[in-house]
């Protein structure tokens, strides 16, 4: 009986050492095998893949942002700023000025000239003399009196001096057109217009979207686009 119970026994152990060899082995942990140093490795350049991973995503988004930021904001700030100083200093003031004014006018006026007078009443010389060749008649310088009737025209010379002392009214629509930078305004418009010009011209060649930064990444690329 006890060989037989023996027997037994060494026929077990044998099935369960034979069932253990045939069962499958069960998968390995990828992070922890046994060793720290390897899973510290492992854990190092999973952790360094994921933050990289993250930090192209976050640049990514503050590219586009500044792509924004640079068409809505800083572009139609500065260069509307520098093309307005640039317009500013080439336009010109076109206007109508009325001038509503008296004007005050003082001078002499010299007048010299033969002219015809007409009396305008009776007028009575005397003193003067009268020589008559009639011919029965003769006088010579006769003392006389001379009655010169109204309407009478006497030829005359006229030599003397006016004094004009008088006040005008003026009234007049005065065109202007004065170019600014042929004024003392143009310096300060020329100085404003070199203090925005380097920022206006930096943003004309950063790029406004993806496809103009790719174009000048690789301007073959953007040679073969439409």
């Amino acid at each position: 009986m006890q060989e037989i119970q023996h027997v037994n026994e060494k026929t077990n152990g044998a099935t369960e050492k034979s069932a253990i060899e045939k069962s499958p082995a069960k998968p390995r942990n990828w992070l922890w095998q046994g060793k720290v140093t390897g899973a510290f490795w492992k854990f190092a350049t999973l952790f360094s893949f994921i933050v990289s991973f993250i930090l192209v995503i976050v640049l990514l988004f503050v590219v586009g942002l500044l792509f924004d930021i640079k068409n809505a904001i800083a572009q139609p700030l500065v260069g509307g700023l520098y093309g307005s100083f640039v317009q500013m200093d080439s336009s010109h003031i076109v206007t109508m000025i009325e001038v509503n004014d008296t004007l005050p006018v003082q001078f002499d006026l010299p007048l010299k000239q033969q002219t015809e007078v007409v009396l305008t009443r009776d007028t009575l010389i005397t003193g003067a003399s009268v020589s008559i060749q009639g011919g029965v008649l003769i006088i010579n310088n006769a003392p006389t009196t001379i009655l010169l009737r109204a309407g009478t025209p006497l030829p005359v010379q006229l030599d003397l001096i006016v004094p004009v002392s008088q006040t005008v009214p003026v009234h007049l629509l005065v065109p202007v057109n004065i170019a600014l930078d042929q004024t003392d305004l143009h310096t300060p418009f020329n100085r404003l217009r070199n203090l925005f010009y380097p920022y206006s011209n930096a943003l004309d060649k950063l790029p406004s979207s993806w496809g103009a930064f790719l174009c000048q990444s690789a301007e073959a690329l953007c040679g073969l686009s439409p």
